[in-house]
């Protein structure tokens, strides 16, 4: 008897580690969601909004593995054209800032999207399902120019297209 459900659980492990990609990130919200570049150098972790007071849609830390860098990302709508317009910054200053320490620490801006079974759109609220890839067009050549770069930070640059991995609980 116990070989039979050691064997069940083995079907069921294979058969749950097949399931499709937009079955798990369906499962998954968005502002709970975990991307990695196709390199394995990079991960960028979302996380719910916890002031109403941000306007920002989204949060989330964009990391270069094996490296101590760690940056800090924003998104939020745009209106005329609708869009959802990103930022990802690192080592910005705390507290009042001016516009030149915010473009001193700016690593990458530009516009966000998600993709699924559906194409190309905007992303979604954190409160919707978690997207199958997110697109940072130009994020690799803007973090290779920027203060992230170089001896001792991040040596690798990530592909533009990150891909679910995973679900923070």
């Amino acid at each position: 008897m116990v070989t039979r459900w050691k064997g069940l659980a083995v079907i069921i492990i294979a058969a749950l580690s097949c399931a499709p990609v937009s079955a798990i990130a369906a499962d998954c919200k968005q502002a709970s969601a975990i991307y990695g570049d196709r390199d394995g150098a990079y991960e960028l972790r979302f996380s719910p909004i916890t002031s109403e007071a941000m306007t920002s849609t989204h949060q989330f830390k964009l990391s270069a593995l094996k490296t101590s860098v760690v940056m800090n990302g924003y998104v939020m709508s745009s209106d005329d054209p609708e869009r959802t317009m990103g930022m990802v910054m690192f080592n910005c200053p705390d507290g009042d800032v001016t516009g030149a320490d915010l473009d001193a620490c700016m690593v990458w801006q530009g516009f966000v999207y998600r993709t699924n079974e559906g194409g190309l759109d905007n992303l979604q609220s954190g409160d919707s399902p978690a997207a199958e890839k997110i697109v940072f067009p130009g994020l690799g050549p803007a973090i290779r120019q920027s203060s992230a770069w170089g001896d001792g930070k991040a040596k690798v640059a990530p592909w533009d297209v990150l891909d679910f991995k995973g679900c923070a609980q």
